[in-house]
């Protein structure tokens, strides 16, 4: 398997979850993956640890995306290790599930810093080191962006706007051969669905039940989907909205 053989990939919030499947699974089609991680360096570098045991090409580098000298930072060590970008994947992101009685405006600011902002710093960065065939940005956003759901007003507001970010790059990148899409996965099993309480609750029966497909998801889920928008057999898709959900709609 070598769909994405000689690229070089920058994943950010790969050192667990959904962010590190992606990063194995970009690996095992060929790529050589920067694993971007926030605190978690021991897990981060596990991620490696795995990714070079099968023979593939990665390394951490530590960054707060949501700090513009962390961002150049992570693609300064990109650089220096492969020379190149040829993939970003937006996957870092935090999620604040609150009611609006007890919003804080700390709570807003560091949602919309690391899901908004931090995918702006990160793709303004990639496309310097983007090379003449152009570049392939994948954000991923959240079901929630087109379901906002009880007590995630401002989770579900970032997410939106990570989605009109992708579509308006769309436009702004024509005919620079650089193409930009979101994914919207539904409920998927990380450690964070685990420690915020998810894994099973009456919530979590409840959209299971309301998901065709009959199970919450799993990052490789995911990152499948994300391998795939990252390879030239999905040329064709740009700007777009991929939801990735069993089926999952209108709760």
């Amino acid at each position: 398997m070598s769909k994405l053989k000689n690229k070089v990939a920058v994943v950010t919030g790969a050192s667990k979850g959904i962010g590190a499947s992606i990063a194995k699974y970009l690996a095992k089609e060929g790529a050589s993956v920067v694993v971007n991680y926030a605190s978690s360096k021991e897990d981060a570098e596990q991620v490696v640890k795995v990714i070079t045991d099968n023979s593939g090409n990665a390394i951490a580098v530590q960054g707060d995306v949501s700090k513009k000298a962390d961002v150049i930072r992570l693609f300064t060590e990109t650089k220096n290790a492969f020379g190149t970008l040829d993939i970003l994947v937006n996957n870092a992101g935090i999620y604040q599930f609150e009611s609006i009685e007890h919003f804080t405006e700390d709570s807003f600011h560091q949602q919309f810093n690391i899901n908004v902002l931090g995918s702006l710093l990160t793709i303004h960065e990639s496309l310097k080191l983007f090379g003449k065939t152009g570049g392939n940005i994948i954000n991923i956003s959240s079901g929630a962006s087109n379901t906002p759901m009880p007590n995630g007003a401002a989770y579900s507001a970032t997410k939106a706007a990570l989605d009109a970010i992708t579509i308006s790059l769309s436009k702004e990148f024509a005919g620079k051969n650089i193409r930009i899409n979101s994914v919207l996965p539904g409920i998927v099993e990380t450690e964070g669905y685990h420690t915020v309480g998810m894994a099973g609750s009456e919530a979590e029966t409840f959209m299971i039940s309301k998901t065709p497909l009959g199970r919450s998801g799993k990052p490789e889920d995911i990152a499948k989907v994300v391998a795939f928008l990252a390879s030239d057999d999905s040329y064709w898709i740009n700007g777009e909205k991929i939801s990735v959900m069993g089926g999952l709609y209108g709760i």
